[in-house]
């Protein structure tokens, strides 16, 4: 055997090792700008390209997420699908998503996952919300999921869809699917039962992140 072949399989076996991902690379990798387990899997069911794998970011390397600075759910989504196209140097995509109650004038909004404070687990956003809501009535605890999903891909051609979820906000949490507010969330599309007690293709049927991502999967087949 030559010492080039040597090489070449040597360098082969480190790279696997840094990224064992990269070792059977479909034709096209994305990177999704996320560590949460159930929008990812959100994102591959909704996505069935055939030749597209997606990863999340920590399967790839150990990466910090950066910090949601943008005043709307597009100018976050696009802060992380840039971070991870950049980092990673492949196609990237990112969303942000997030609960708007009328009867507190949009809020949480880009602030969801941070309601209860920036460490704030989902229970503590649920109770700060149920809090807030304590005294407003059936009739006004309207409310909607809204989702903008951000792709960009290896060129730097940037894609922009979104979708949104109405429904209310329940009095108790009930179920024990989805994450988030889906708890508290009842869906006008599911009258009586929550978001969380909704298996994931039905969820991926009505929710905002699934609406977002069928308008997504329209413009990245659009001819």
């Amino acid at each position: 055997m030559s010492s080039s072949s040597e090489d070449t399989r040597s360098e082969a076996r480190v790279a696997s090792e840094l990224h064992p991902v990269v070792e059977h690379l479909p034709e096209k990798l994305v990177v999704v700008a996320t560590k949460n387990a159930g929008k990812l899997a959100e994102i591959r069911a909704a996505l069935p390209f055939p030749h597209w794998r997606f990863v999340s970011s920590s399967e790839l390397h150990d990466w910090p997420e950066p910090e949601e600075t943008g005043a709307t759910f597009e100018e976050n989504a696009r802060i992380k699908a840039i971070e991870a196209r950049e980092r990673f140097a492949l196609a990237a995509l990112a969303d942000d998503s997030g609960l708007e109650v009328d009867a507190l004038d949009g809020e949480p909004g880009v602030r969801s996952s941070r309601y209860a404070g920036e460490c704030a687990t989902d229970a503590e956003n649920n109770a700060r919300l149920l809090l807030a809501l304590k005294d407003v009535p059936n009739a006004e605890r309207t409310a909607r999921f809204r989702c903008v999903m951000l792709f960009i891909d290896e060129d730097g051609s940037e894609l922009v869809a979104t979708g949104t979820c109405e429904g209310k906000i329940a009095h108790e949490p009930r179920g024990d699917r989805g994450f988030g507010y889906d708890p508290l969330f009842e869906p006008d599309a599911t009258p009586g039962r929550r978001m969380a007690e909704l298996h994931t293709a039905e969820k991926n049927t009505i929710s905002h992140r699934g609406a977002a991502l069928r308008n997504l999967r329209e413009l990245i087949e659009r001819p």
